[in-house]
C-alpha cells in the first residue's frame, strides 16, 4: 500500500497558495493518503540531476514536486510550484541520505555547480584555503557528503561558506560551520550530533535506503496516517510546530528520562518555548502510557505545572500548548499559570481570603518616608528597596542577626554592622506598614507560599516547567523547588541569560536545583533573519553574561538559516519627524502585504508608546495594544518589555536615544554602587535586544538627536 509523508518546509509554503490551489492540493494527495495512488501519473524528466525526483499535476498551472524512491511504495510532497518552475525544482535539486546520521538531506546541485567556476577562479589565487587543515575523512565523518567535498575545498573564507548556507543540507552547512568558527573535529561532531534522531549515531547506514532516512528525520518529514489527518495538517499549516521539532530541539524534548532538574537555553528564536511545550505533552503521554501499563494506580495523579515569569506569557503558553494537546484529559492534567498567581492562589486557600497586593508607587513612597527617618537619607529609597527584594527577601532572612551574617552577592555597595542595622530598621518599618495595611508583595507572597507548601508534606505537581526561567526571584524558585518532589524529571527549565530583562539574578545550585551535566544550548533561530541577528547581537555589549548555573553564557554559534534585509536605522530631528517617518514605514509594510496584526511597534515608556499608538491612528492606520486579542486589521504596539514572548513579520522600535535607552530611571547611579550600575546597564541593553529580536523579516529602528550609546557598540 502506498504510503505518503510531507516535508515541514511545504506547509509554511502551503499556507501562501491560493485557496483553489490549496484545494487541488488536497484533493490530489488525498488519494495518497487513503492509499489509492494508482492512476496518478508521476513524471520522470529529462535531466533530472536525481530521477528519483519526480512532479506531478496538481492543476493546469501548478505542479507537486515529489520523491519516489525505487523500490517501495513510500512517497515524499516536497513542494508545490507553478509548472516552470516546479520542473526546474525537480531537475535542480538531489536527495541523499547523510552517511554519519542517516538522515534524508536536499540539496541544490545546480546552484553548486553554477558557483564552482568562480570559487575556482578566486582559489587559484588565494594564499590560504578555508578548510585546507581539514582532512576529506574528518569532513565524511561529519557528514559532508563525497561530492560535496570538492566544492568546499575551493572556499577562501567564511563569507564564502556562508553563501552556501540555503544550497548545502543543514547538518552539513553545520559541520562546515563549525570548523571554520575554529572548532575542533570532536567539537564540531558535538555541533552535528544534534541533528541525530537517536542518542548514538546508527551503526549502519545505507545510502540509497531513503524510506529509512524519512522515518531517522521525524523533525523534516511526517507521515500522513490517512485522508483525516492530511486534512487536519493542512487545515493548519502556521502550527507546523505541533508536528516538527529539529533535532535538537527533538531530542531534548522527548528524551525519556532525565535524573534530576534539566536546563535547556539558547538565543532568541531558538525554540525553547517550543520544546518546553513538547516536554509538557511527553511527560502527559508518558503518564498514560504508565497508567495504561498498571506502572501507577493513581492514573491522574498531581498535574503537571506549565509556568513563566508574567500572566501574557502564560496565556500565550495555554493557547498554544491547546494546540499541541488535543486530548481533552490529557491536557486538564497540565496546568499553565504564571508564577505570581501560583503563589497568590496557594497563599489565598491557605489564608481563606484574598491577598491584597501592596501598589507600587505607594510602596515606593513608603520607602522614601523610611529612607529618612531610618537612616537619615544615608541610602536612597531605591537602594533600600532593593536590598529588602535581592537580599532580605531572596535569602527570606527573618532576623537582623541573619541579615547582619548573610552575604550580599551580586550588590556592589558594601555595609558595615552599623549600615546594615539601619537598613534593617528601614525593611522593618516598611513591612510593619504593609503589614497593618493587610498588604503583600508578589515577592512576599512567594516566600508565603513556600512555606505553605512545605508544610503540607505533599507536593502538589508531578513535574514543573519553567519558561523564561531567567527573570525569576529567588523566592519564586524556591516555590518551584518545593512544589515537585526531588527526582527524576522534577524541573525542566527553559531560559535566555542574553534576555534578563528584570531585576532579579539567581544561583539554582544555591537554591538546591542542581542543572550541572544536565544542561543543553539550542543555537539555532528559526525566527529572526540572519542579517538581523547580526545587527542586534552587538547591542548586548562585550560584558560576559552569567547564566542560571552560574557560569559564563556564551552565543557562540548562534546564528540563523533565514537571509533578508538589513535592519534600517533612521535619525529624526524631532519626535513630530519621527512619528512620521515611522508611519511611512507602516504603510509601506502594508502595501507590501504584510498583515496589519504582523507588525509589532516597540518604545521603552508606555508613554513613547501611545504616541507611536496615536500617530498610527492620525495616519490611518489601525492600532491595538501588543496584548488585544483578534483585530487582525491593527498594528500592535506597547513597551519593549511586553513584548518579551512575540513575535512579528515586521518591528519598529523606536525612541532609541541618549536620554531613553537607558532609561535613566532603571539605572542605578555609577557613584551609589558601581556593580548595581553596570547590571543595570546590561539589563538596559537585553531590553533593546528583546525588543529587536521580535523581528522575523523586518526591522526599522529610530531615534531623535543623539543616538543611544547602544547602538555605538555595536
Amino acid at each position: 500500500m502506498a504510503r505518503l509523508a510531507i516535508a515541514k518546509d511545504f506547509l509554511a509554503e502551503y499556507a501562501k497558495l491560493d485557496k483553489s490551489v490549496q484545494s487541488a492540493v488536497e484533493a490530489a494527495f488525498s488519494k495518497f493518503a487513503e492509499h489509492t495512488h494508482a492512476g496518478l501519473h508521476l513524471e520522470k524528466l529529462q535531466h533530472s540531476r536525481d530521477d528519483r525526483v519526480r512532479t506531478i499535476r496538481i492543476d493546469a498551472s501548478w505542479r507537486g514536486v515529489v520523491l519516489a524512491p525505487q523500490s517501495g511504495d513510500t512517497y515524499c510532497l516536497i513542494t508545490v510550484l507553478p509548472h516552470d518552475k516546479a520542473n526546474a525544482y525537480a531537475t535542480s535539486h538531489r536527495i541523499s541520505v547523510n552517511q554519519a546520521l542517516g538522515v534524508l538531506e536536499i540539496r541544490d546541485d545546480a546552484a553548486l555547480e553554477q558557483l564552482q567556476p568562480t570559487l575556482r577562479t578566486v582559489a587559484a589565487t588565494a594564499d590560504k584555503l578555508l578548510f585546507a587543515e581539514v582532512s576529506d575523512a574528518d569532513m565524511k565523518r561529519l557528514g559532508v557528503d563525497g561530492q560535496i567535498i570538492p566544492v568546499v575545498r575551493l572556499l577562501t573564507s567564511e563569507a564564502h561558506l556562508e553563501a552556501l548556507q540555503n544550497i548545502l543540507p543543514e547538518a552539513q552547512y553545520t559541520a562546515l560551520y563549525a570548523l571554520a568558527s575554529g572548532m575542533t573535529v570532536d567539537e564540531a561532531w558535538t555541533e552535528v550530533a544534534q541533528y541525530l534522531p537517536t542518542q548514538a549515531p546508527p551503526e549502519q547506514v545505507d545510502q540509497a535506503d531513503l524510506v529509512t532516512a524519512m522515518e531517522r528525520t521525524p523533525g523534516q518529514v511526517v507521515f500522513v496516517s490517512g485522508h483525516d489527518e492530511l486534512r487536519r495538517i493542512l487545515a493548519y499549516p502556521f502550527a507546523a510546530w505541533r508536528i516538527f521539532l529539529d533535532p535538537s530541539q527533538r531530542k531534548i524534548a522527548y528524551q525519556p528520562s532525565y535524573n534530576g532538574p534539566a536546563q535547556v537555553t539558547g538565543g532568541a528564536g531558538t525554540g525553547k518555548t517550543v520544546t518546553a511545550l513538547h516536554r509538557a505533552a511527553y511527560l502527559t503521554d508518558r503518564q498514560d502510557e504508565s497508567a495504561k501499563a498498571g506502572q501507577q494506580h493513581d492514573a491522574a495523579g498531581p498535574p503537571i505545572l506549565l509556568t513563566t515569569f508574567t500572566r501574557n506569557l502564560a496565556e500565550s503558553l495555554d493557547a498554544q500548548l491547546s494546540l499541541l494537546v488535543e486530548d481533552d484529559q490529557a491536557r486538564a492534567r497540565i496546568e499553565v499559570v504564571n508564577v505570581d498567581r501560583l503563589a497568590y492562589r496557594i497563599v489565598a486557600r491557605a489564608r481563606g481570603a484574598n491577598p491584597a497586593i501592596a501598589d507600587n508607587q505607594r510602596l515606593r513612597a513608603r520607602w522614601a518616608a523610611a529612607s529618612f527617618t531610618e537612616t537619615g537619607a544615608a541610602f536612597t529609597p531605591e537602594f533600600l528597596q532593593h536590598e529588602w527584594e535581592q537580599v532580605i527577601l531572596a535569602q527570606d532572612l527573618h532576623t537582623e542577626q541573619a541579615y547582619l551574617t548573610c552575604l550580599r552577592s551580586g550588590r556592589g555597595t558594601p555595609l558595615g554592622k552599623a549600615q546594615r542595622s539601619q537598613v534593617w530598621r528601614a525593611a522593618e518599618r516598611v513591612v510593619g506598614e504593609l503589614q497593618a495595611a493587610g498588604q503583600s508583595t508578589h515577592i512576599q507572597l512567594a516566600n508565603e507560599a513556600t512555606h505553605i507548601v512545605r508544610q503540607s508534606l505533599r507536593a502538589p505537581y508531578r513535574h514543573v516547567i519553567v519558561d523564561e526561567a531567567q527573570d525569576l526571584h529567588p523566592a519564586q524558585w524556591r516555590l518551584l523547588r518545593a512544589a515537585v518532589k526531588e527526582g527524576p524529571d522534577d524541573l525542566f527549565i527553559v531560559g535566555d541569560p542574553h534576555q534578563r530583562i528584570y531585576d532579579n539574578r539567581v544561583s539554582l545550585a544555591s537554591l538546591g536545583i542542581q542543572v550541572r551535566g544536565r544542561s543543553r544550548r539550542l543555537r539555532v533561530n528559526y525566527r529572526t533573519t540572519q542579517e538581523i541577528l547580526a545587527w542586534a547581537v552587538p547591542l548586548l555589549g562585550g560584558a560576559p553574561i552569567i547564566g542560571l548555573d552560574g557560569e559564563a553564557d556564551s552565543l557562540a554559534g548562534y546564528r540563523s538559516p533565514m537571509h533578508g534585509r538589513r535592519p534600517q536605522v533612521r535619525a529624526a530631528r524631532d519626535r513630530e519627524e519621527e512619528l512620521k517617518v515611522l508611519t511611512e514605514r507602516l504603510r509601506g509594510w502594508i502595501a507590501d502585504g504584510i498583515e496589519p496584526h504582523a507588525i509589532g511597534v516597540a518604545a521603552r515608556s508606555t508613554y513613547l508608546a501611545k504616541q507611536a499608538y496615536d500617530a498610527a491612528e492620525s495616519a490611518g492606520i489601525k492600532a491595538a495594544s501588543l496584548t488585544a486579542k483578534g483585530k487582525k486589521d491593527a498594528i500592535r504596539t506597547g513597551t519593549m518589555h511586553g513584548m518579551k514572548g512575540l513575535e512579528f513579520q515586521a518591528v519598529a522600535v523606536i525612541g532609541v536615544e541618549e536620554g531613553t535607552i537607558p532609561a535613566p530611571i532603571a539605572v542605578t547611579p555609577a557613584d551609589a554602587d558601581p556593580l548595581a550600575h553596570e547590571q543595570d546597564l546590561q539589563r538596559e541593553r537585553c531590553v533593546l535586544f528583546v525588543a529587536c529580536t521580535r523581528a522575523r523579516d523586518h526591522l526599522h529602528v529610530s531615534y531623535t538627536g543623539t543616538p543611544s550609546s547602544f547602538l555605538s557598540t555595536r
